[in-house]
């Protein structure tokens, strides 16, 4: 029987996606829920594995764009019974020889599974970040195949072997080599080369995206500046015990997460969509955070930060970081949001301006923390400060909304206490 590879559907606005890594060949023999390829949607990247058992053939190649729902392959279901059960051949057996046992037969077949000693998509990415190779590590998974916890374990037994020297890296064989001249044109000049790549779909969606913000909506920014005196006492005083307690650091996004939270809700179009005609008002709080990647910018969701604690804050923030890292974000940590923060001040940054990320209407900028001189009560001392930049959507947010919003923020930052006591 032949079987439709199809393109799976990763989400409902998602009408196309790119053929990302394909782990098989043609002709070659797969079993069920072998991943066959990796596909890559706007945001997510998904797998695509064998539905049964069969010979597959693909009609596509990396890097294909393909509508979703379209036929990327097939699966020879009969041709694979045929080569897992051949006819038994009539020969005579040769005096004396010995028939081999099944249980040599199934050595041989174990042997030559294809999914032995290779990593899955999710475990590949981790490995070569972590410059691990395949033969290092046992897989645990379908047919030997390495999975990613397979590879998280095996870093976890190389970091519990703090007593053992470190191994020297293996000695790089030296190649002498005679100088080479540089190439030059006719007149003299160095040698200059233009590469162009395919832009990724990733890309082309932050782009098509990012254009789209400019173009419709009437996007202003408005500035202040945050002392952070207060909340770096806080976090110096108790930073130790919040993570011996929770096993997670106490960092500052927690802070500016919380500090969000309340104003949103005290200024709810800050926190509102446009949709159509209507203005869509909601009475939680979805921050979406700005998360850097391999992959280009992500921007996952933390759900109801107004409900949240700093520690639960902390860890959400962590678990959609390694997610983005390793690649494993789904549609779904990707989908809604009423508000984004982006910290640009982890680059260096002393002051920018973000851009919207629709259909919400604001987003707020972080930036470097830098000490400067002050006046505080008459006298000047040095003070740890960071500028803070709100974009907003002019056509739903007035002007003294949004400033408003941002003062209330500063407010809530420079007295931390009143985060917790909601005043």
């Amino acid at each position: 029987m032949i079987i439709d590879i199809k393109v799976p559907s990763p989400g409902e606005s998602v009408t196309e996606v790119t053929i990302g890594k394909i782990l098989v060949q043609n002709g070659e023999m797969v079993t069920i829920d072998q991943v066959i390829c990796e596909l890559e949607s706007d945001k997510a990247t998904l797998e695509v594995g064998a539905e049964a058992a069969g010979i597959v053939t693909l009609f596509v190649k990396e890097g294909d764009d393909i509508p979703v729902g379209s036929v990327i392959g097939t699966l020879d279901t009969a041709t694979a019974g045929n080569l897992q059960n051949p006819a038994p051949e009539v020969a005579k057996p040769e005096t004396g020889a010995t028939p081999p046992t099944p249980q040599a037969q199934v050595t041989t077949e174990d042997e030559s599974s294809y999914a032995e000693g290779h990593p899955s998509p999710a475990a590949l990415k981790l490995m070569e970040e972590n410059n691990l190779k395949p033969e290092h590590i046992k897989g645990s998974g379908s047919g030997g195949r390495i999975t990613k916890q397979d590879v998280l374990l095996h870093l976890e037994n190389l970091k519990n072997k703090q007593s053992a020297p470190p191994q020297a890296p293996p000695a790089k064989e030296t190649v002498v080599t005679q100088p080479v001249a540089p190439v030059t044109t006719h007149t003299g000049a160095s040698l200059r080369t233009d590469r162009r790549e395919k832009m990724t779909r990733l890309r082309k969606t932050i782009s098509q995206r990012l254009v789209a913000a400019k173009n419709n909506t009437a996007m202003l920014t408005t500035f202040n500046e945050v002392d952070l005196t207060e909340v770096m006492a806080l976090r110096s005083r108790y930073k130790e015990v919040f993570e011996k307690k929770h096993g997670i650091g106490l960092g500052f996004m927690s802070f500016f997460s919380k500090a969000c939270a309340i104003a949103l809700l005290e200024f709810p179009g800050v926190n509102a969509y446009i949709v159509d005609d209507a203005i869509e008002y909601h009475d939680y709080v979805d921050i979406s955070i700005a998360v850097s990647t391999p992959r280009g910018l992500v921007v996952p969701v933390m759900r109801n930060v107004h409900n949240m604690e700093l520690k639960d804050i902390e860890l959400a923030v962590k678990d959609l970081a390694i997610k983005g890292r390793d690649g494993l974000l789904t549609m779904e940590d990707m989908t809604g949001g009423t508000f984004t923060i982006t910290n640009g001040g982890v680059f260096g940054s002393l002051l920018s301006t973000p851009i919207l990320n629709p259909p919400q209407s604001a987003i707020l900028g972080m930036h470097k923390i830098q000490e400067r001189p002050m006046v505080i009560n008459g006298q000047v001392a040095p003070r740890p400060m960071m500028y803070l930049a709100l974009s907003y959507d002019h056509r739903i947010i007035d002007g003294k909304e949004a400033v408003s919003f941002l003062v209330r923020v500063k407010e809530l930052l420079e007295d931390p206490n009143k985060l917790f006591l909601k005043l």
